[in-house]
């Protein structure tokens, strides 16, 4: 727990008298935006620095304040009015066991954006600051690297949306200069929050599919469906008509090889997919009966239309006009009635109320959730057993469906990792068990920040040739409780979120393709000494 100092934000007397109310203006009385945390003076918080620390003072006994206790880190807001434009001090004991023998003080300074062309600090020069300020003959060194991968791997027409961000931050030991690109041998993080239903994404057709099944099953909670706009030029009573009467024909032999063109429209799945990710997501040659009508009937836009498809299957099941094969061990209600017909004996279902809603929701579950389980199977990401959690039928139909939403997030991330980064097996496999680990433990969280170990020779290519978000070193000195710290850090963004500046507006013209010239940051400073008590 730490604390945080900031201005309190005040608020307008609410006595004023109705004749000054009256006058006014009349935009006073639109209500204003939220200004955010505001800062206190420099030297206000320099005060509150002094005297945070003399009450951690355990020498300080003729205040009469009693046994010392020690307090959280203290943080305070600064307004950067100060020539070293400081926006924030900050002050922590330092303890020996249970007794306080120091104070650790930080100050955190800030300029920009500056242009890149800028002279930076010299690290050798920083490396003398901070053996001068802290009496030190000999400091360590650290960097650290941030880079955005999803521009610089960005393919057209394929990239993910912009709420979706892929970074890589990189750690290493021994900066040689300011700015210098991270070495091979560094420890790399790849940071993934990717968030589905981008039209561009090469399983966008798989997320549309998952939100008509979103939709019914919102339907049969609240018992009101939101039926999609009719995209095909059939409707999903003419395509199933016409599944029927193609499986009326092969059961008394008269369907041939050339009709097959209408049983292979049904194995339409990804047949919208860009071609880049075919390979890895191919459609599934094994569906079933009522996998087959779930691709016709995710189409239905009418809950009428919804009764007369089902209408349809179950006449021509109870007259055995059709014979369909299901998959076995499925526990849709249709399933159950298939295998029924098979000794020419159903029971007698009423469609209405949610009933047909529940039954198209069911098939659905079971065609997508065999989806999923052929792409991470098939590619040797996961094993069945990994993935039974995402497939249990032992919970309701609500928690089965959020499940089904887990494994498509994965799948997303997963196939971004696959067609825009490029990475091999070996990095998705072990990327994939922390996915099921995090989802077998946690709900569903598409701005959820998946952090994956990667060598940074695999992403080296992706940052080479761009501009760091983020590059810092960290210059230390002493051991233990006395190990003191200098930061010295670029970045396009502000560091500070209440840090004023008229310039910011700069930033958007920096890119990750942007000439030395156009690229922007801030500079932010982080010195650190120690106070301690005798």
């Amino acid at each position: 727990m730490i604390y945080i100092l900031q201005k309190a934000v005040s608020r307008p007397s609410e006595e004023s008298d109705s004749m000054e109310e009256s006058k006014a203006d009349a935009s006073e009385l639109l209500p204003k935006e939220n200004p955010g945390p505001l800062p206190l003076s420099v030297r206000r918080a320099k005060q509150l620095i002094s005297l945070f620390t003399m009450v951690q003072n355990p020498n300080m006994t003729h205040l009469k304040l009693g046994e010392v206790v020690v307090l959280p880190p203290l943080w305070i807001r600064c307004d950067g009015s100060d020539p070293e434009h400081t926006y924030w001090l900050g002050a922590e004991p330092l303890k020996a066991g249970n007794k306080i023998v120091g104070i650790n003080l930080y100050m955190v300074t800030c300029d920009g954006p500056t242009a890149y062309k800028t002279c930076f600090a010299n690290l050798e020069e920083l490396k003398m600051q901070h053996k001068i300020m802290h009496h030190s003959s000999v400091v360590t060194t650290k960097g650290f690297a941030q880079y955005e991968l999803l521009r610089a791997a960005a393919i057209e027409d394929t990239i993910v949306e912009p709420e979706s961000s892929i970074y890589v931050d990189i750690t290493w030991n021994t900066v040689d200069k300011i700015l210098e690109t991270p070495p091979l041998i560094s420890a790399a993080t790849l940071n993934i929050a990717l968030e589905p239903g981008d039209p561009r994404s090469p399983v966008y057709q798989l997320y549309r599919e998952l939100q008509f099944l979103l939709a019914l099953a919102e339907g049969l909670k609240t018992g009101v469906t939101k039926w999609p706009e009719p995209l095909e030029p059939e409707s999903a009573v003419e395509l199933v008509q016409e599944f029927v009467a193609d499986l009326k024909k092969k059961l008394d032999g008269s369907w041939v090889s050339g009709n097959r063109n209408g049983m292979e429209k049904i194995r339409c799945d990804t047949e919208a997919v860009d071609s880049s990710i075919k390979s890895i997501f191919s459609e599934r040659g094994d569906l079933d009966f009522a996998e087959q009508l779930w691709c016709k009937m995710k189409c239905v836009s009418s809950y009428q239309e919804l009764i007369e498809c089902f209408t349809l299957i179950l006449e021509s099941l109870e007259h055995g006009e059709i014979q369909p094969w299901i998959h076995h061990g499925s526990s849709s209600l249709l399933s159950k009635l298939i295998q029924q017909s098979y000794h020419g004996k159903m029971e007698a279902v009423s469609l209405t109320g949610i009933t047909p809603i529940q039954m198209l929701l069911e098939i659905g579950l079971d065609k997508m959730k065999k989806d999923y389980v052929n792409f991470f199977i098939g590619q040797e990401l996961a094993t069945l057993t990994s993935l039974d959690y995402f497939i249990s039928t032992s919970v309701d139909l609500q928690e089965q469906v959020h499940r089904v939403q887990k494994l498509h997030h994965m799948l997303e991330i997963m196939v971004s990792c696959t067609v825009l980064l490029q990475f091999k097996h070996e990095s998705l496999f072990p990327w994939t068990q922390i996915c099921i680990k995090y989802y077998r433990e946690n709900p569903l969280d598409e701005k959820h920040v998946f952090q994956l170990p990667v060598s940074s020779a695999l992403v080296k290519k992706f940052y080479q040739d761009s501009h760091p978000e983020v590059w810092k070193v960290d210059i230390s000195s002493g051991h233990g409780p006395k190990e003191v710290k200098t930061t010295w850090q670029v970045s396009t963004n502000p560091p500070v979120e209440h840090m004023m500046s008229n310039n910011t507006g700069l930033l958007s013209d920096s890119t990750v393709n942007a000439s030395i010239e156009e690229k922007t940051y801030f500079i932010t400073v982080v010195k650190c000494s120690q106070v301690h008590f005798r």
